[in-house]
């Protein structure tokens, strides 16, 4: 892919997403990733992948917004004080939830690129009446964080938009601090299904188009630098398409008295 057709794709996707901010700001409801497709009938996208006592702790703007194919706050295991990044954070769901279970000690960030989504994810905020939130504006390739600041990264079927993958991973490790972790939910292709034939399934900004197989999520995972990688399909999106929840460690070499160990508390944790 070309420097252009990545900006272009870029465009196309921030341009869906910024028109569902705005569907959603006039009293309306996202479309699913998959848009009009039979397989939002299923239910394998959005608000109805949470609990409703989830759902109903949070302003119906921020569950209307709800796109993605997971809750990865219910598998991240957040605990009271943590820092956590959501990468894709869109309306907000998953940062006002994570902020609630991390406590007032502890903090959520929301990254996104689409000025539509952070103003509603910012209103979203102040209806909740949650502190301890801070959304930024950027791209998920080049996270506006400093190195060694966050616990825990979240995200909820948005990698599979990026155009640069094994940037974002590379991104994600620089932010986690030693012994951080991942909590991801995305759309990932069986093995032996082809990028074309991924593309016949769906398009990009429907979120299967772009999706990684298994076993490329691990080796971009592995390639960044993370153990630990456990990748779990969840619920089947389209023809050997799967939603699944990608768990993964950021080494802590000063807990480990042996070359390539990594007894890290997270890595006790994701066990």
């Amino acid at each position: 892919m070309t420097d252009q057709q990545q900006t272009e794709l870029r465009e196309t996707v921030r341009a869906r997403y910024a028109q569902a901010a705005r569907t959603v700001t006039v009293g309306g409801v996202a479309e699913d990733c998959c848009g009009t497709d039979p397989i939002a009938v299923d239910q394998t996208f959005g608000t109805s992948l949470y609990d409703a006592a989830d759902r109903d702790q949070l302003p119906i703007q921020a569950t209307a917004a709800s796109l993605g194919c997971g809750n990865p706050t219910a598998v991240a295991e957040l605990r009271a004080g943590e820092r956590v990044l959501d990468l894709g954070s869109g309306g907000g769901i998953d940062v006002l939830l994570s902020a609630r279970r991390v406590g007032p000690t502890g903090k959520a960030y929301g990254l996104d690129m689409t000025e539509e989504m952070l103003a509603l994810a910012l209103a979203n905020t102040v209806k909740a009446g949650i502190g301890n939130v801070e959304f930024l504006k950027g791209h998920i390739e080049a996270i506006p964080l400093p190195a060694n600041t966050i616990d825990v990264v979240i995200s909820n079927c948005v990698i599979n938009l990026s155009v640069d993958k094994p940037a974002v991973f590379a991104e994600m490790v620089r932010v986690l601090t030693p012994g951080g972790r991942i909590g991801i939910a995305d759309v990932v292709a069986e093995d032996e299904l082809t990028p074309s034939q991924r593309a016949e399934r769906g398009d990009y900004c429907g979120c299967i188009a772009g999706a990684l197989s298994f076993t490329e999520y691990r080796n971009h995972l592995n390639a960044a630098g993370f153990v630990d990688i456990e990748i779990n399909s969840t619920h089947l999106v389209a023809e050997r398409m799967h939603s699944a929840i990608i768990k993964a460690v950021k080494p802590d070499e000063t807990a480990c008295c042996a070359p390539g160990c990594c007894s890290s508390p997270a890595a006790t944790a994701l066990s």
